[in-house]
């Protein structure tokens, strides 16, 4: 019998390639028509404050498929304020959340769009289950290895927007997604967005990270027991920070929408072609790519989707880079929200969780830092375009 997730791979949205009146191309994921697909009123994220209804957030998702399900991991919150703040570095006043702690809430689906609480299994950066960091958990991507799955995400040391030097990387592993072992953090420097390879290459475990505003690649000395007994390994980890010099993968400013940061995204893929890196990029995008998603002027700070190619002997060498977003914010809950989708930060679309299957390559993102959208391509169709238009 075919499951509800294979039916539903089968009709999920293939991508497109879509020309510019430059003459260049673009690739363009497919939105699932019934995004987004949690809304945080959907798991019970809502309070009272004044005798008015608020509606809380769930976004940010790792995604693995775990027993014919698929299981998520998005970052939750509620009963907190929205605020603004002045970006020195930037220049702008910038969107904030105020008095919260994230928390992460395991969902399941049986066809990969309808969620539910995942046996009301909540992983806590509170202090309730340890003190290495207490101002939440946030942003968790799954990475299967070997018979294992790697939870890996960012331990806030300081109040959310409160200061520099709050990221700590977070590592825990699960069986069976109910059981859950805290391994500790990595205390050595400040980071987030870091991605650990599914497998060695060449007999060495690589590992993703963001050295603010960069995609950065090193291997691990240690191998996985560096990521499963971090403090065991301090010294290990305080040389690969020593050495982000040399680890330097992919540069922030190459293009208009990179031009502010770029971090890695969800885990990396391994194809035929090489591992198809999905990562994240903040910057300003440009009117014509606007104009393909049915905007009428450019967005001056937006989140957008972005995509590259490494070597699949050498991922240190990057074969194959977009020179524009494969999807960018334009529905109302990924821009600027309205009535019936309010959003927390404008201009959002912030991958974390893929699942490869069958042809289609389904990515699980943020949107508007509120929701969980699902889009979607055929794999095969993604890497041929990297292959064919973006070769460095």
């Amino acid at each position: 019998m075919t499951s509800a997730f294979e039916r539903r791979v089968g009709e999920l949205g293939e991508g497109t390639v879509v020309r510019l009146s430059s003459g260049e191309s673009l690739f363009k994921l497919d939105s699932y028509p019934g995004n987004p697909i949690v809304k945080p009123q959907d798991i019970g994220l809502t309070w009272q404050e004044n005798g008015e209804l608020k509606i809380g957030a769930v976004f940010n998702s790792g995604a693995e498929l775990f027993q014919g399900k698929v299981i998520l991991t998005p970052r939750c919150h509620q009963g907190y304020q929205k605020g603004t703040f002045f970006d020195e570095k930037l220049g702008i006043e910038r969107y904030c959340l105020e008095n919260y702690i994230s928390e992460i809430w395991l969902l399941a689906s049986e066809d990969g769009v309808h969620f539910t609480r995942f046996q009301d299994v909540v992983i806590r950066g509170d202090g309730t289950d340890h003190q290495d960091f207490t101002y939440g958990i946030e942003d968790i991507r799954i990475v299967r290895y070997d018979q294992t799955y790697l939870l890996v995400g960012c331990g806030k040391i300081k109040p959310p927007f409160k200061g520099e030097n709050a990221d700590r990387i977070a590592v825990y592993s699960t069986d069976d997604f109910v059981n859950i072992t805290y391994h500790g953090m990595i205390a050595s420097f400040d980071s987030r967005n870091a991605v650990p390879f599914p497998r060695p290459v060449a007999g060495r475990l690589y590992m993703l990270l963001r050295f603010h505003p960069n995609v950065h690649l090193d291997y691990l000395e240690a191998g996985i027991e560096q990521l499963l007994d971090p403090a065991g390994h301090a010294e290990a980890w305080q040389e690969l920070y020593d050495r982000r010099g040399q680890s330097l993968l992919l540069e922030a400013g190459d293009f208009p929408h990179e031009k502010e940061k770029i971090g890695p995204s969800t885990p990396v893929i391994e194809t035929e072609r090489g591992w198809l890196l999905i990562y994240h990029a903040v910057g300003e995008i440009e009117a014509p790519i606007c104009e393909v998603y049915g905007l009428s002027e450019k967005i001056e700070r937006g989140y957008s989707v972005c995509a590259a190619l490494l070597d699949r002997s050498d991922p240190t060498k990057v074969l194959c880079r977009a020179r524009h977003p494969i999807y960018i914010p334009s529905a109302p809950w990924e821009l600027h929200g309205d009535e019936q989708y309010p959003v927390d930060v404008p201009a959002v679309v912030f991958p974390v969780g893929a699942i490869a299957h069958r042809d289609k390559l389904l990515l699980y993102c943020g949107a508007g830092d509120k929701y969980i959208i699902l889009l979607t391509c055929n794999l095969d169709s993604l890497v041929e375009y990297l292959w064919a238009h973006c070769q460095r």
